[in-house]
């Protein structure tokens, strides 16, 4: 018999293609990245895409992507097994055998040899690049030090590209790049050709990473240690693109020690608003046509502490742009953030007559900055907004207040969406297993997750634990890790939840049991991502429904029935 043509073609999430290869999702993420011929999404939403099962397979054959263990993964693991938790000081190393410059902690034998022959057959750049990348993604499952991602780059980079390419950008050439927090470099390290970069950074041992990457890199840059705010190493610099990721909630700023420093020309910030102080000290240090990008919490865009600041802002035409980007682009939170487009006027310039806004919030946060054109807008997205309808009581620089949802087709869109919501209530009651009673306690002798990751059974490096060894299996491994006892033992004094390696345990099991926990806890995994997919769908078709509603452009049941009835009545009279 011939196959159906008009089936529907099997298609899979990002968390489907890591299971299939046995990666995490945030290795999916990079292949999406670095790879031009990565299959596109197939079907799904922006922040759901869904990818064609067969094309995905075909992929990962030719790129021979499967469970084996590279020479990388064995390099990082001598590292974590002589640096532990302390992977700044483990990427110091590695920079400065590279580069042939003394530390306080050397590589051992195993890493350093490792090292030599990574990065003959590689290149010492690409390689340390590599291994930078694993540091983001391995902080950001642990909830450590908080680095600037790599998707947050991309973004950044694109924005600071000629007007044209991507709506906002920058005209201008840039010759020089400042970023006064700038970590272990990844915003000031951004592609632009050419451009002498200066950075500051309070933390030495993370200031000697970004030197390592501009030195391996081939970039000119000048670094300083220190706090921008209290003790700025450039006061006299004025860069053509100033970037920053600045530290938020900061109290103790520095604010009573600067309150007559010349940088506040918007007002001295509030106590509570360390991130204004960060951006005048951006826009201070921003050349006469040049621009400077913020990526801040999008909280900053509405607080009533800032009010009067950012109506300066606002007033003087000094802010070109606000981008709403995607929840989970962070690496110790998954808040949604914003990234505010500063300009400063050169002379002759007109003033500005519109503040464009520009709301990405729902794209897919894996996806967006892959290339230029996943951070171009569409109309829909943008909304150039005259000041003086921003100037009232609260001075909101949220763009979801100004850029309304376009909806081509109501009814069409509505039915699609309400169907999808059926589909999806019939498979979320699919994946949640039937769970009998059990006994009320496994009797089974403890495992620490220490000893596992210790012991080179668990890896620790993605963005879920994952492990290495055919006698431990890793959805088990995942979801007893979820146990209540281990929560709490996560959960800080904050209320962040960040996975304690030292006091994490799992129960002993044969494989085979480890087998039956694993797949119960792999349809719970799969049911709370669907369910997560189903809430955002739900807002969606909400919002929809109601705005079709208020517009006219659907109408409730009851009201369809009688104007369906009446257009009857009328035709049956007519034919009379």
């Amino acid at each position: 018999m011939a196959a159906d043509e008009s089936a529907p073609a099997a298609v899979v999430t990002a968390a489907e293609i890591a299971r299939l290869a046995g990666v995490t999702r945030a290795a999916v993420s990079n292949w999406r990245r670095r790879h031009a011929d990565f299959p596109r999404p197939a079907a799904g939403t922006a922040t759901s895409p869904l990818f064609a099962l067969t094309e995905v397979q075909q992929w990962l054959d030719r790129q021979g992507k499967g469970r084996e263990t590279s020479t990388e993964v064995d390099l990082w693991h001598e590292l974590r097994a002589q640096y532990g938790d302390d992977l700044l000081t483990a990427l110091g190393a590695v920079g400065a055998r590279l580069l042939g410059t003394a530390v306080e902690q050397p590589l051992a034998e195993p890493a350093a040899a490792a090292l030599t022959a990574l990065s003959a057959e590689r290149g010492a750049h690409a390689l340390y690049a590599d291994l930078v990348e694993r540091c983001i993604a391995s902080t950001t499952r642990s909830g450590g030090e908080p680095m600037t991602t790599l998707a947050l780059e991309r973004i950044v980079a694109a924005f600071t590209r000629p007007a044209g390419e991507v709506a906002g950008a920058s005209d201008g050439t840039i010759g020089t790049v400042y970023d006064p927090a700038c970590g272990i470099g990844t915003l000031l390290l951004t592609a632009v050709p050419g451009a002498h970069r200066y950075g500051q950074e309070l933390n030495p041992a993370t200031a000697s990473i970004a030197e390592f990457r501009a030195r391996l890199g081939g970039r000119t840059a000048t670094l300083a240690c220190g706090d921008s705010l209290r003790k700025d190493a450039f006061p006299d610099l004025r860069a053509d693109l100033v970037v920053c990721d600045p530290p938020v909630g900061v109290a103790d700023w520095g604010r009573d020690d600067l309150l007559l420093d010349p940088r506040w020309e918007l007002g001295v910030p509030p106590r509570s608003e360390s991130e204004l102080a960060w951006v005048q000290h951006c826009y201070a240090h921003t050349a006469p046509g040049g621009r400077a990008l913020l990526v801040l919490p999008s909280s900053v865009a509405y607080r009533k502490a800032g009010r009067r600041i950012r109506a300066e802002l606002v007033r003087r035409g000094l802010l070109a742009s606000v981008v709403a980007l995607p929840p989970g682009l962070m690496s110790n939170h998954s808040l949604p953030v914003h990234l505010w487009i500063l300009r400063r006027p050169d002379q002759g310039d007109p003033t500005p007559t519109h503040i464009r806004m520009i709301d990405l919030s729902t794209a897919d946060p894996d996806g967006i900055g892959i290339g230029v054109k996943d951070c171009a807008p569409t109309p829909e997205q943008i909304a150039d907004v005259p000041p003086v309808d921003i100037l009232d009581d609260d001075v909101d620089l949220s763009p979801g207040r100004y850029v309304t949802p376009h909806h081509g087709d109501y009814p069409v869109e509505y039915a699609a969406l309400r169907d999808r919501v059926q589909s999806l209530a019939r498979d979320l009651l699919d994946l949640l297993p039937e769970l009998p009673a059990g006994p009320g306690r496994i009797e089974a002798a403890p495992m620490g997750l220490g000893d596992l990751v210790r012991g080179g059974l668990v890896d620790l490096d993605g963005t879920e634990p994952t492990s290495r060894t055919d006698q431990l299996d890793t959805d088990y491994l995942r979801g007893f890790l979820r146990s209540a006892a281990n929560t709490r033992r996560s959960t800080a004094a904050s209320g962040t939840l960040r996975l304690s390696a030292s006091g994490a345990q799992i129960p002993q099991m044969d494989i085979g049991r480890q087998r039956e926990y694993g797949e119960a806890f792999r349809r719970l995994a799969a049911f709370e991502e669907l369910l997560r997919e189903a809430a955002a769908i739900g807002d969606r078709v909400g919002a929809l429904a109601y705005d079709g509603l208020t517009k006219g452009a659907l109408l409730p049941p009851s009201a369809a029935t009688s104007a369906s009835s009446g257009k009857g009545e009328s035709q049956e009279a007519q034919v009379q």
